[in-house]
């Protein structure tokens, strides 16, 4: 029943208590709130949407809490931090577990997180839809970053748990269709560990190096059985997708069964929709390859022998179409004979006319007695006024010559002699000290190199108190495993001498310690002058 409130009889406050109060410091006060706070709500589960997420550099999260009326202060420790399954992030919808206190130093009181779990199915997907959009728009989704499935991998790693049926699912289907070498690297497929191991394995995979004593993988399986969304959560996490998409190994993906998708999925370079799947994607069948193989086989030497078959039917009525080889020679044979004979007949002939030419022009011809009497004359003519042209010319060369000796001197040529000979003087001693300041330069830097290599000796060293150990060979021990009990070594002490010893209680023996040789410096050559 409801009562009208101005019907209601007036009832006047009651005196105000004054000096009978308490006083209390505003530390006081602030720590009765506390505890009375922390003692009627030890320990709280509170649900609400996250906002304004912000990471303290010490590790520590700062938050809040709100819905549609109020907003609560939260935060959430370093330690715990690392412990939560869901990551705090603007908008998302959880429910948190922890103990309410109070912050003096601002007058508020917060909510200590110890725990943090999803509100709901519906908060999930919405956290992974946009997460799957943010990695979307980095492109690691993106088909022209997928790599190719190799046909037949000599080295398969597989990522997954090593207690659980997928492996044995693996390994019995690898072994069905074909045998391949498989290595294992066991992690968490559930849980607060999963994701970091997971990822830890695919960058392990990745880091072994190729024909070290490890193979590395040609294929990558990342599996795990099927299960609810939370099961599969660790295979949704930021760094797990990003390690699959940056693999240099192909990775194929088989998390849950065929109606399960992780974001893994989305970043690997083939998915397969159950662990089994993904063995068959790996290998092909072994004896459908060599039903193949033997096919082909069969194929190939059909198809050749059906080639020379072929090849041969065409010679064969190629050779009908031809005439016999013996007659057509025979016919040829006897035109060459015929050819021969009448070459001869020919010869002698041509033979017969030439002789009968030449005895017709050598009776037109004269004597040779009288073209030589003749040519006699001629000769005779022409020497006698070659001679006078020659005398002509012998006297005027004569008179040039004496006309133009008078004015030739070797005056110049004396003088330029001199100033030759005068500069050579100059060179010799100049070349000598260039080549003996080079000399000296070069002294210099051989002392340098040689002081060097001095000081990067062991036997200095040796010097200021070491002992270098060498076997019966003169080889150096360096090694504690190299010096076994029962061992004849030789302790080296520079100058002193060498001493030889056993390991663990052997006879030492003295040996002589040998002289260094010392090398005499070379001469160095002096070049002499070369005038």
């Amino acid at each position: 029943m409801t009562q009208d409130l101005d019907a209601l009889p007036l009832i006047a406050p009651e005196p105000r208590p004054g000096s009978n109060l308490p006083e209390f410091t505003v530390g006081d006060l602030a720590r009765r709130l506390k505890r009375s706070i922390e003692d009627e709500f030890g320990f709280v589960r509170v649900r609400g949407e996250i906002s304004q997420p912000k990471k303290h550099s010490s590790g520590h999260c700062y938050m809040r809490l709100k819905d549609d009326t109020a907003v609560i202060e939260a935060v959430c420790w370093r330690g715990t931090m690392s412990k939560l399954v869901v990551k705090p992030e603007e908008g998302l919808e959880v429910i948190v577990n922890g103990r309410m206190t109070t912050y003096p130093g601002r007058s508020q009181y917060q909510l200590i997180i110890e725990s943090m779990e999803l509100a709901g199915e519906g908060a999930l997907l919405k956290m992974l839809e946009e997460r799957k959009r943010r990695l979307a728009a980095e492109g690691l989704f993106e088909p022209a970053r997928k790599k190719p499935i190799p046909f037949l991998p000599d080295v398969i790693g597989v990522i997954t748990s090593p207690t659980g049926a997928v492996i044995r699912d693996i390994l019995h289907r690898l072994s069905d269709r074909f045998p391949r070498h498989v290595l294992l690297w066991p992690v968490a497929v559930q849980g607060e560990r999963a994701a970091a191991e997971v990822t830890a394995a695919i960058q392990g995979f990745n880091r072994i190096a190729p024909g070290g004593r490890v193979p590395r993988p040609d294929l990558l399986i990342v599996a795990r059985g099927g299960g609810s969304l939370e099961d599969l959560m660790a295979f949704n996490e930021e760094n797990v997708v990003r390690a699959a998409a940056a693999s240099a190994i192909p990775l194929i993906s088989a998390v849950g069964h065929e109606t399960d998708t992780t974001l893994i999925d989305f970043a690997s370079d083939l998915r397969a929709p159950t662990p089994t799947a993904a063995a068959e994607m790996a290998v092909p069948v072994r004896a459908e390859l060599l039903a193949q193989i033997l096919d082909d086989e069969r194929r190939l030497l059909a198809c050749a022998s059906r080639a020379v078959e072929d090849r041969r039917n065409r010679v064969e009525g190629l050779a009908r179409g031809l005439g016999d080889p013996r007659a057509l020679l025979e016919g040829h044979a006897q035109r060459l004979d015929d050819r021969a004979e009448r070459l001869n007949l020919a010869a002698a002939a041509l033979l017969e006319r030439r002789r009968t030419r030449v005895g017709e022009l050598a009776a037109k011809l004269r004597h040779p007695r009288e073209k030589l009497a003749e040519a006699g004359q001629r000769l005779a003519s022409e020497g006698r006024a070659l001679d006078g042209a020659l005398r002509h010319a012998v006297t005027t060369v004569e008179s040039r010559y004496q006309r133009v000796a008078g004015r030739l001197s070797l005056t110049p040529a004396r003088v330029k002699l001199g100033e030759a000979e005068r500069r050579m003087a100059d060179l010799s001693p100049r070349l000598d000290r260039v080549y003996g300041k080079s000399v000296e330069e070069r002294g210099a830097k051989l002392a340098a190199l040689g002081q060097l290599l001095e000081s990067y000796s062991y036997k200095g060293v040796l010097e200021r108190g070491f002992a270098l150990v060498e076997d019966r060979e003169g080889r150096p021990i360096t090694t504690a495993e190299q010096a076994v009990p029962g061992l004849a070594v030789t302790l080296v002490f520079g100058e002193s001498g060498r001493v030889g010893a056993t390991v663990d209680g052997g006879e030492p023996k003295i040996v002589e310690a040998k002289k260094p040789e010392v090398k005499k410096p070379r001469p160095v050559p002096v070049q002499g002058s070369l005038f």
